[in-house]
C-alpha cells in the first residue's frame, strides 16, 4: 500500500486535470458543430483524454527520473519531496513504471487513430507522428544528455502539446474537419498549462538555479516571470473573447469573463508571495483553468 501511494504522489494527480482540460476544451468546440447540424464523432474525445492523461503522468515520473539523476532534486527543493529523491521509489523500480507508462500512451494513442479516428492513410500518417513526438517530449523534457527543459524550451513543448495539440487536435478527430479559429482557444490552452509550468518554476527558481537548469523563469528572472504570468493569464482570455467574437457567439457566451476575478485573486497574492512558497497556487491555476474551460465549454453550448 505504501509503495501504490509512492506511485500515486509521483504522477502528480493535481497536474492531471491540466491534459485532461484541453482535450475537453477541443470536445466542447467540436460539439458546438453538433448542434448545428454538422458531423460530431464523440469516441475520439475519450480516448483522446485517456491518451493525454497518460502521457501528463509520464511526463511526471520523467521529471522525477531526470531532475533525481541530474541532482536537481537536491535538500535546497522547495516544492513537494520528489519519489525518488526521498527513496520511496529506486532508480530501477522507476525505469520500468516509465517503460510501462509510456507503452500506455502508445496503446491508448493507437486506439485512438487506429481503431476511433476513421482517418486515412495520410491523416494516420500526421497523427502516429504527432503522438511519437508527445511521448519523446514528455521523456525529453528532464532525460537525455540535453534535455530541452533544462533549456528553457519546456514552455514552447508544453504550449504546442497541451495547447494546440490537445485542443486543435480533438476538434479534428471528433470533427474531420479544419477550423482555424480553433486555435484562438488552443492558444489559450496553451497559455494556461505554461502559467501552471511558470508557477512551478518560479517557485523552483533558486534551486533550479544553482543546479544549472535553465529554465525560461531562470532566464528572465523572477520580476519579468511575474510579468510573463499575467501576459498568460491575459492573453488567455483574450483569445477566448476573440473567438467568441469571430462566431458571432450570443451575449451570455461572455459571461466566462467573470471568472477573470479568480485569476486576478491569484496575480495580486503571487506578487505578494516568496517564490519558495507558491506551491498550493499550482494546483489552483490548475483548478481555475479548468473551471474555465467548463464554463467557457458549457456557454458555447447553451
Amino acid at each position: 500500500m505504501a509503495k501504490l501511494k509512492s506511485w500515486i504522489r509521483a504522477a502528480r494527480p493535481r497536474t492531471v486535470l491540466l491534459s485532461f482540460s484541453g482535450v475537453l476544451l477541443g470536445g466542447f468546440l467540436a460539439a458546438r458543430l453538433a448542434i448545428n447540424g454538422e458531423f460530431f464523432y464523440p469516441f475520439p474525445i475519450l480516448f483522446a483524454a485517456i491518451t493525454a492523461v497518460l502521457l501528463q503522468i509520464l511526463s511526471n515520473l520523467a521529471n522525477d527520473y531526470g531532475d533525481f539523476k541530474k541532482g536537481t532534486d537536491s535538500a535546497k527543493r522547495v516544492g513537494p519531496q520528489r519519489e525518488m529523491q526521498s527513496g520511496a521509489i529506486t532508480e530501477k523500480e522507476m525505469k520500468r513504471g516509465l517503460a510501462f507508462t509510456a507503452g500506455l500512451c502508445l496503446v491508448s494513442g493507437a486506439m485512438l487513430i487506429f481503431v476511433f479516428s476513421s482517418l486515412t492513410w495520410q491523416e494516420l500518417a500526421v497523427f502516429a507522428a504527432l503522438g511519437i513526438g508527445a511521448v519523446l517530449a514528455a521523456l525529453l523534457y528532464t532525460l537525455g544528455k540535453h534535455p530541452y527543459g533544462y533549456r528553457g524550451l519546456g514552455d514552447f513543448y508544453c504550449f504546442l502539446f497541451f495547447g494546440w495539440a490537445a485542443v486543435a487536435g480533438t476538434f479534428y478527430l471528433a470533427t474531420k474537419s479544419l477550423d482555424f479559429s480553433v486555435l484562438l482557444p488552443a492558444t489559450a490552452m496553451g497559455f494556461l498549462s505554461n502559467a501552471v509550468l511558470n508557477i512551478n518554476n518560479m517557485r523552483d527558481y533558486e534551486n533550479d538555479k544553482a543546479s544549472g537548469k535553465n529554465s525560461l523563469v531562470v532566464k528572465l528572472g523572477l520580476k519579468k516571470a511575474f510579468v510573463y504570468h499575467c501576459l498568460l493569464i491575459g492573453g488567455a482570455f483574450l483569445c477566448l473573447a476573440v473567438y467568441l467574437v469571430l462566431h458571432q457567439a450570443a451575449w451570455y457566451s461572455y459571461l466566462f469573463v467573470v471568472l477573470f476575478l479568480l485569476f486576478l485573486k491569484d496575480l495580486i497574492a503571487i506578487k505578494k508571495t516568496k517564490p519558495e512558497l507558491l506551491d498550493p497556487f499550482l494546483g489552483r491555476q490548475v483548478k481555475h483553468s479548468f473551471l474555465l474551460v467548463l464554463v467557457y465549454g458549457i456557454l458555447l453550448l447553451v
